[in-house]
């Protein structure tokens, strides 16, 4: 993996300064430390910083054609290189180096924009075509790799892998997207296209930018989407063993490295099948990496080391502690804006155990998406069947009523925690599972946002990023929301994190499970094939019961979670208090005040659990924190006068 930045004069040729690409270049360093690479001609400047994987001596970037008219700079994996170069060669282009890079420069040569089409990969790129005087920006299908740009007010458009790369930038426009912020409390990340500031953006998934000098700045074009078309119709037992070979495939392709690789195993369904295909690829022992917890409901770690003996591997194991949340400073710098995904914790604490044994890990990431694994599926569907029943006026003046009126009952179980089935009652569809998931319920949300946020708002609420996309979603209520959770979720938080957190410690990571050609697959098959009565990922299941332990396919389902409520009460308290209490999120004018100081007093009362939203102010406060230049805080380990 690798870090990419530039910048390109929209308006005329003027030189890019030197040491302004160099920084923005550089504040990257971390996610490529074996090189450094700038390349600066009159109105365009590409800068690379380089994690060396493949090609060890011969791949260093930015790289050009044979006579120096396109340029490329280029983060990323292309599995099928080697198959696209042999075609390129045919066609008379000619290569110098064996690796990937170099496929890029003649693919764009021989097929211009579509170039992306034929790569199979994760990818973020930018190609500089002198003879078109055009840019070229390209991010992958899924948005495993990140790419941010910006066009400055005075002309020049600078990109880069991570915003920060643009942040060190001093024309850019540092006012905060105030819609941002909403989509922040609601989801816990800040959605593609937007960033935290209101002039910079995230290029989609799937997308391109092309950029012509003189030219306005268009807007990107999508390349390639998910489809949920019937395919060809398997029984479940052929469903089952394609699933299963197609998996091993897509996991083949991505151990080819010339550096130590490996894989996470938290002992789920996703990873641990990772894992047995690993095994059944691999000569020796595969090393894997697990993260275990002293609170016995969230810690996995045993499932993890069932795997790990049943597979054969060489397993590492990393414990994660309250006094880890020292990190918070880190994590917001980390990920630039505000990210309240819990579970980057955690992500963070894997990432830097597996750099110590890899350079290369394989994830699973992706399996709830595609093949319907998380918990909220099965509600909706559930919900779903009331809902097909009765028409939306009726819901609404039969279920709203009793759900305003019903006790919240957080930790009953859950068939006795009605109100949110029954507020879920009350709404559409996509509402309705929006709110089910969504990180602060739209009620809190509107008591936290300060007064001059909601005038600023002017009723915008998160619920339109989910239904720009359920337009164009299939008509099945489960594949619709798994379009929807491929189109934000998955990108906007569950990739995002692993991306940020493992590029920390210069580590690359792969996902096998997000193969597009296996997406493609996956969405095609039927959804009772995926979803069989509350068993979510049954074919996945089905697929690798001849892999692996019964008793790992088949348990609850735990999720990668962290017992923020208890430390929050215990050694966290006096943290909690200092930041979300303190000068820098009040003077904001995002928040209220009255509002955030209950939260904290019911949490720390223990009357209400609100883990999530003080998590959620955490890291807002910790960035704007650095958007203002304070010093880090001290860490909770000194806040609670140290931590057994």
């Amino acid at each position: 993996m690798c870090g990419i930045a530039g910048l390109f004069d929209t308006r005329m040729r003027r030189e890019p300064p030197e040491a302004l690409l160099a920084r923005m270049t550089d504040v990257q360093a971390h996610r490529g430390p074996d090189g450094r690479g700038l390349h600066r001609e009159p109105g365009v400047g590409l800068g690379h910083r380089r994690l060396s994987i493949i090609d060890l001596a011969g791949g260093a970037q930015p790289m050009c054609n044979e006579d120096g008219t396109v340029w490329v700079t280029y983060n990323g994996e292309i599995y099928n290189f080697r198959e696209l170069a042999a075609e390129l060669a045919r066609l008379g282009h000619r290569f110098r180096t064996r690796c990937d890079t170099e496929v890029i420069v003649h693919a764009w040569e021989q097929w211009g924009e579509r170039c992306v089409e034929r790569f199979r990969g994760m990818f973020a790129f930018a190609v500089w075509d002198r003879g078109a005087d055009t840019l070229f920006l390209a991010r992958d299908r899924l948005g495993i790799k990140p790419l941010h740009y910006a066009l400055l007010p005075d002309g020049w458009l600078a990109f880069g892998s991570e915003l920060k790369a643009l942040a060190v930038l001093p024309a850019l426009p540092r006012g905060l997207d105030e819609s941002a912020v909403e989509d922040y409390l609601a989801l816990g990340y800040v959605p593609d296209p937007k960033t935290i500031y209101a002039a910079a953006r995230k290029l989609p998934p799937a997308h391109t930018l092309t950029v012509r000098r003189g030219r306005p700045l268009p807007a990107p074009r999508r390349y390639w989407r998910p489809a949920f078309e019937a395919g060809a119709r398997l029984a479940p037992a052929a469903a089952a063993e394609a699933l299963a070979e197609r998996l091993r495939e897509a996991v083949r392709i991505r151990l080819v490295a010339e550096v130590p690789l490996g894989a996470f195993l938290s002992g789920g369904v996703d990873s641990s099948s990772v894992v047995a295909m690993m095994a059944a690829e691999s000569e020796g022992p595969v090393r894997t990496c697990a993260i275990a917890f002293d609170e016995a409901g969230f810690d996995e770690s045993e499932h993890a080391a069932r795997v790990a003996r049943h597979c054969g591997t060489e397993h590492h194991v990393e414990r994660v502690r309250p006094d880890d949340l020292c990190l918070v400073d880190e994590l917001a710098g980390l990920y630039d804006e505000p990210f309240a995904d819990s579970s980057a914790l955690p992500t963070w604490k894997v990432c830097e155990l597996a750099r110590r044994h890899v350079t290369v890990a394989l994830s699973g990431d992706g399996g709830d998406e595609c093949y319907a694994g998380y918990r909220r599926y099965r509600w909706h569907m559930r919900e779903e069947r009331v809902r097909r029943l009765l028409p939306l006026a009726l819901r609404r003046a039969l279920f709203g009523p009793l759900g305003r009126v019903y006790p919240k009952l957080d930790r009953a179980p859950r068939p006795l925690r009605a109100k949110t089935t029954l507020q879920a009652l009350a709404r559409d569809s996509l509402e309705a599972y929006f709110e089910n998931f969504a990180l602060l319920p739209a009620p809190l949300r509107r008591r936290l946002a300060s007064a001059r946020l909601r005038r600023r708002l002017a009723g915008y609420r998160a619920l339109e990023v989910m239904r720009a996309h359920a337009a164009e979603a299939p008509e099945h209520p489960l594949s619709r929301v798994q379009y929807v959770d491929l189109m934000t979720y998955l990108p906007g938080d569950i990739l995002t994190k692993v991306d940020r957190a493992s590029m920390a410690h210069a580590l690359e990571v792969r996902v096998p499970v997000l193969d597009h050609r296996l997406v493609e697959w996956a969405c095609a098959l039927p959804p009772e094939l995926k979803l069989r009565g509350m068993e979510g990922k049954w074919i996945l299941k089905k697929a690798m019961e001849p892999w692996l332990p019964h008793e790992i396919l088949y348990r609850p389902k735990m999720g990668f979670a962290v017992p923020l409520a208890r430390w929050f009460r215990g050694p966290l308290r006096e943290r909690v208090r200092a930041a979300l209490l303190g000068p820098v999120l009040g003077d904001a004018g995002l928040v209220d005040r009255a509002t955030v100081a209950t939260l904290v007093d019911d949490h720390l009362a223990g009357r209400r659990d609100h883990s999530a939203a003080i998590w959620a102010l955490l890291m807002l406060e910790a960035f704007l924190r650095r958007e203002a230049g304070e010093p880090a805080r001290e860490t909770p380990a000194a806040l609670a006068g140290g931590v057994a």
